[in-house]
């Protein structure tokens, strides 16, 4: 396992609370949720500034053709993608589901296979379309979790429009790795993977699905980068023609409307929407820059991420959290960031909080998250803590 200390390169965040003492110091544990920001990011943001002072009306022509570019390259080369041009960014991966959900036709329902384990983002735009009939949804439970992707696969052989499913479930961590297996038996449904909590947290290659599904992620979470910038690679020749479509989609268009069609981009640009703030894929490309500079890798962080959560696994005190308590055994593939089942997960919490601990909960769920700014000794200290309670 990996053992890495790269505290001095996240200083601005570490070093931003007033009481950082080593025994009394704020310890973050939601690297799941909101990773703290390497120092590189904060160069990102000033150029981003400074650009749009230097280049004034021109600054578009330089974050088109040489930032958006930039980034896409580094989503290709993290994913192993064979083509740049597939990646297409926006704020949010709200805004590219909005415009998946826009490439089916408007008369009937959409089939839609996911499972009872997507982000609140999916779920409950699903959930407001389904109260209208707009889609009819099938949803798989999660749990059992050593089960899921048979019986995924299985339901998916029924026939659907859409298939949507997290490669990492946020409310476990659970890890689906037999991707293959789902599409080979997706037929003719839109695939789409939500890969946000395996995204820099997991090693991923995605060249063998390159031609067959959708990718989501974003820089929120493990890509270090803050809002801003997430992303899609779009596999050719699906959803080409988006109804939920901004001016940008029209970039590349090879011809225009000469069938009174709106023309689109044949590349990722097809799912672009509008003007937005592009600060967010210059922090994405300064975080990326440093983190190659260091000869740091997506595996070189999951070794560095795992050996953290097997040392705190193994020393739990005795507590209110136990190793028993794990939604998904250690055994079992999981994400970066750990789930306990607990009663009192709130009360828990909040207790971690006055002891200044930064972890959170989703429902009866307390979720701890460890990330590249932690070390061994940020796991002894938050085991202290745990301790003490």
């Amino acid at each position: 396992m990996t053992q890495l200390d790269l505290k001095q390169h996240f200083s601005r965040f570490l070093g931003s609370d007033p009481c950082s003492d080593s025994k009394g110091g704020r310890l973050h544990f939601a690297a799941h949720s909101h990773s703290c920001w390497p120092d590189a990011s904060r160069a990102g943001q000033l150029l981003a500034w400074d650009d749009a002072a230097r280049l004034i009306d021109g600054k578009w022509e330089h974050v088109l053709g040489s930032v958006l570019p930039q980034a896409q390259g580094h989503v290709a080369r993290l994913l192993n993608l064979p083509d740049p041009q597939s990646v297409v960014f926006a704020p949010n991966t709200h805004e590219l589901v909005k415009r998946l959900l826009s490439c089916f036709p408007a008369d009937k329902p959409i089939r839609l296979l996911t499972s009872d384990s997507e982000f609140h983002s999916f779920a409950r735009q699903i959930a407001r379309m389904e109260e209208e009939g707009l889609v009819q949804v099938t949803r798989i439970p999660s749990a059992p979790y050593e089960s899921f992707a048979a019986r995924f696969a299985a339901a998916a052989r029924a026939g659907f429009d859409l298939i949507f499913v997290s490669q990492v479930f946020f409310n476990s961590g659970f890890a689906v790795e037999e991707i293959g297996a789902i599409a080979a038996a997706a037929g003719e449904a839109m695939l789409v993977i939500d890969g946000y909590h395996a995204f820099m947290a997991r090693p991923v290659d995605w060249s063998a699905f390159a031609a067959r599904a959708f990718y989501l992620a974003g820089g929120y979470k493990y890509a270090m980068a803050g809002e801003g910038a997430c992303f899609m690679h779009c596999p050719p020749g699906w959803g080409a023609r988006p109804r939920d479509t901004g001016w940008y989609a029209a970039f590349g268009a090879l011809s225009g409307a000469q069938d009174n069609r709106t023309a689109y981009a044949e590349s990722g640009w097809r799912f672009m929407g509008a003007t937005f703030d592009p600060s967010g894929l210059y922090r994405f490309n300064a975080v990326q820059d440093w983190l190659v500079a260091q000869g740091i890798g997506v595996a070189t962080i999951h070794d560095h991420v795992r050996s953290l959560q097997k040392r705190f696994i193994a020393a739990l005190p005795a507590g209110p959290l136990q190793a028993a308590q794990l939604v998904v055994p250690d055994s079992l593939p999981h994400g970066n960031f750990l789930t306990f089942e607990l009663p009192d997960a709130e009360a828990v919490q909040q207790r971690l909080m006055r002891a200044r601990v930064v972890t959170d909960h989703r429902g009866s769920r307390l979720r701890i998250g460890f990330g590249l700014y932690h070390t061994a000794d940020d796991v002894e200290a938050l085991l202290g803590r745990l301790q003490d309670l």
